[in-house]
């Protein structure tokens, strides 16, 4: 067998992965300054979101450098998305050894990067372990549960997390709570978003709610869509609302024939920089982004999340989030209380701080330490 070239290959594949990769890749340099022995590492893009709106700008606003490798494996169905990556990274896999995989978020470049790796016997970390909407109908909840259950080391960012996988059977010696590496970047960010004057304008109207959709369960169906774009129109009567559309949202609305409200503004997907930005500023946010509920609960932003469920129950017991589903009255009550000045202050949850990327590489460099005669 060969002895591995490189530590970690850390894997990105959409855009929430990015915000997550940033924040070990930065901590990872910081204790490289003062380490003995450097922990090596590759970074892959699989190019699950392969345009310049979806990725190519994230590397420049987060300060990445650029991957190693991009996979290039574009859109296609589940199946067809997941098999891409599989095959793909399993070749990078082969021609660049690693002694740890580490893996992040939800998406199919998660499941299928471990799933590889696994199966040419390389050990798996997955950061963000262990969250749980329990609605097995959304692909990334399988996505989560499979990576989970095929990782040597899980990284978790809250109680609630810990819970669900010692509840799965995951030997509580793999499970670290670090918190929340998205945050890192968040606070890490933070004043160079306010820098940005790109919305100026547009703020300078006064107060506005900001606007993300793309689940397929909410886009995916004309009469959900239909439903929430009704809504959201009314709610932008009283309210101006900023809308950077997806473009599975796009090609949708297009398809539908559903035309938004005037006081909807649409734009492209926007950069970190730019929704970092807006989300700080804003009265309120309509989402059904994950990350987007987490970000939202950092900053102190009221945050109304458009699904019936969240794998992120801790926004809601702890932070701003209110669950309000596709329902038009439950949204409608729930803006009101905003509008109101009732909508829940909330505070950050233990360990976002900033240091997850931290306490996650000592965790790495330990185990790094404790598997050094180990080869692949």
């Amino acid at each position: 067998m060969k002895s591995a070239s490189t530590h970690l290959t850390l894997v990105a594949g959409a855009r929430p992965n990015f915000m997550k990769v940033a924040a070990l890749v930065h901590a990872l340099h910081e204790h490289n300054r003062g380490a003995n022995t450097p922990i090596t590492f590759r970074l892959v893009h699989t190019g699950q979101h392969y345009d310049r709106s979806m990725s190519g700008s994230f590397f420049e606003d987060l300060g990445l450098p650029a991957p190693d490798a991009n996979l290039g494996v574009g859109s296609g169905t589940h199946a067809q998305q997941t098999a891409a990556v599989l095959v793909a990274f399993e070749q990078d896999l082969l021609a660049h050894p690693a002694r740890l995989v580490v893996v992040v978020g939800d998406v199919n470049s998660t499941l299928a990067c471990a799933l590889a790796a696994k199966k040419l016997c390389v050990p798996v970390a997955h950061v963000e372990a262990g969250l749980r909407s329990f609605d097995r109908s959304m692909p990334e909840e399988v996505n989560r549960i499979v990576t989970d259950q095929l990782s040597d080391l899980l990284f978790t960012p809250d109680e609630g997390a810990d819970e669900n996988l010692r509840r799965e059977g995951v030997p509580p010696a793999r499970i670290h709570r670090t918190g929340n590496v998205m945050i890192d970047t968040l606070l890490r960010q933070r004043e160079r978003a306010r820098d940005v004057h790109r919305f100026d304008a547009f703020k300078a109207r006064g107060p506005y709610g900001l606007v993300t959709l793309h689940r397929p369960s909410n886009v995916d169906d004309e009469a959900t869509l239909r439903r929430l774009a009704q809504v959201l129109g009314e709610v932008a009567e009283e309210l101006p609302l900023l809308l950077p559309c997806h473009p599975r949202t796009k090609a949708r609305l297009q398809a539908y024939g559903i035309r938004l409200a005037e006081r909807i503004t649409v734009t492209e997907p926007l950069s970190y920089l730019d929704m970092l930005n807006l989300l700080a500023d804003a009265r309120v946010v309509f989402t059904d982004s994950g990350g987007v509920q987490e970000e939202t609960t950092a900053l102190g932003v009221p945050c109304l999340t458009l699904r019936a469920s969240t794998e992120r129950p801790v926004t809601v017991r702890l932070g701003t989030n209110v669950l309000v589903g596709t329902d038009p009255e439950r949204i409608r009550a729930a803006f009101a209380q905003v509008l109101a000045g009732r909508a829940a202050q909330g505070a950050a949850p233990p360990l976002w701080d900033g240091r997850a990327g931290e306490r996650v590489v000592r965790v790495l460099a330990d185990w790094l330490a404790d598997h050094a005669e180990e080869t692949v």
